[in-house]
């Protein structure tokens, strides 16, 4: 039995990935702002051993395009997640929760603070995964003209990160004595203000909170691009990304872990988790008729929309759809690298438009896997074991119908194979993922000074 085991997060997009999963009878119609919902997938979750739970966000409407596919999507409502996840980690005990929040738009201390006060709500389950923010539909609700270029976002962002550390680590980890017999609450020489000057940010501190039971919750970052995989081999502790093929999702594994050791870490320190949206069929007839039912809810107007973006400024209602594209551009500006898997997916695959649409409609690029247990099983196996993969992003296409067949089904045929664990190792997030608690960078300065 291998010793080295998967890691497992459930990617939950509020009806599921497809983009179509709204209208499916499996689906749940309201999922966006249903409380219920979310609960019983998060404790479909932990049922299944998940290590956690996640949701993207963004600080604004995930859509660009007309009002015909505008009508027709089903993710224009939905909770902001560390509110959501504070909920929801008290009617779990293991699962943990990993929340999207922007280096761009939001404010250092107030990020530090509610993170770490959803690690003690949780009692060590949280997590944050670090983005700087592309989407055009978001720069106005903060009263700005455009993005700032992406080399400043990012190195904004690694700034950012610093300096939230910092905040983390204003109380010592044993600075609180709360002796009644003394009187004395805590020790104000273990209170440290951070007092940052950068050239981004500048933040006086400390926290008005003490150390959290992870002492960071987990550092995640999602995205491949080249100032991306920088930011997660200097921050991140897990990394989420998107491959279609075993080569490619080599190449990324090798490439962002040989990138640790300028960065004085070693490989088992980042995590990298691709995405996989599994089709789940007691037979491979089940799961092709699964499949083929949901590309059948996809209107035209909503496919044609998920190409948009690799397409900027073309008219796609004129293309055949049963044609290929006309040509396959550069990767525009900006998105690089989710534009490089799906343009390069469409060059390789000599995908028509609609099979290109109808591919994205499942999960927007990543690995869409369609079969047995086994036969998924025998794929996530085939990636963990040959340098591709240390675990997997599971991207349910309809919720809550395919995190059931995934626990069901799946999980049992993992756990069998010596891959997947029986039983959580720990109480808190980092324990059971395998990682480190960081030590305070207050106390290692004063330990090093005596």
């Amino acid at each position: 039995m291998s010793q080295r085991k998967l890691r497992l997060g459930a990617f939950i997009m509020a009806t599921g990935h497809h983009i179509a999963a709204w209208r499916h009878p499996g689906g749940q119609i309201d999922a966006g702002t249903n409380i219920d919902h979310y609960i019983a997938l998060a404790q479909t979750a932990e049922r299944g051993l998940f290590d956690q739970v996640f949701v993207a966000d963004t600080p604004g409407l995930r859509f660009e395009g007309s009002d015909e596919a505008f009508s027709r999507q089903g993710r224009v409502s939905y909770f902001e997640p560390v509110t959501l996840w504070a909920a929801l980690s008290a009617v779990t005990k293991h699962i943990g929760f990993v929340a999207t929040a922007s280096t761009t738009y939001e404010d250092p201390f107030l990020l530090a603070r509610k993170f770490a006060s959803l690690d003690h709500i949780s009692k060590g389950r949280a997590a944050w995964n670090v983005v700087t923010t592309s989407a055009e539909n978001v720069y106005g609700n903060f009263g700005q003209d455009k993005h700032p270029e992406p080399e400043v976002r990012y190195e904004k962002a690694q700034e950012f990160v610093d300096v939230v550390k910092g905040l983390w680590d204003s109380f010592e980890d044993d600075a609180f004595a709360r002796d009644p017999a003394s009187g004395v609450y805590f020790d104000p020489a273990k209170l440290h203000p951070l007092n940052h000057v950068g050239k981004h940010l500048k933040v006086a501190g400390p926290l008005n909170l003490e150390r959290s039971p992870q002492g960071y919750p987990v550092i995640v970052q999602a995205g491949s691009s080249e100032p991306g995989k920088e930011l997660a081999a200097a921050t991140a502790e897990a990394i989420f990304t998107a491959w279609t093929s075993l080569a490619e999702a080599q190449a990324f594994y090798s490439d962002v872990k040989g990138r640790l050791a300028k960065y004085g870490r070693r490989p088992e320190q980042l995590l990298v988790l691709p995405g996989i949206s599994p089709v789940v069929g007691r037979t491979q007839a089940e799961a092709e008729a699964k499949w083929a039912e949901l590309q059948k809810l996809i209107h035209p107007s909503v496919g044609l929309n998920t190409l948009e973006p690799f397409w900027p400024g073309e008219d796609l209602s004129k293309w055949d759809l049963d044609a290929p594209p006309p040509y396959i551009p550069q990767p525009p500006l900006g998105r690089n690298s989710r534009a490089h898997v799906v343009l390069e997916l469409a060059r390789r695959d000599k995908l028509t438009v609609r099979q290109l649409y109808e591919y994205l409609a499942g999960a927007r690029g990543h690995w869409v896997v369609v079969g047995t247990p086994e036969h998924i099983a025998d794929q996530m196996q085939s990636w963990f074991e040959n340098g591709a993969a240390d675990g997997f992003n599971v991207m349910p296409p309809v919720l809550p119908e395919s995190l059931d067949d995934f626990v069901d089904l799946v999980i049992p045929e993992l756990q069998r194979r010596g891959l997947f664990r029986t039983a959580y190792e720990g109480t808190t997030l980092r324990e059971n993922l395998g990682l480190e608690r960081p030590a305070n960078q207050f106390s290692v300065q004063a330990r090093k000074a005596a």
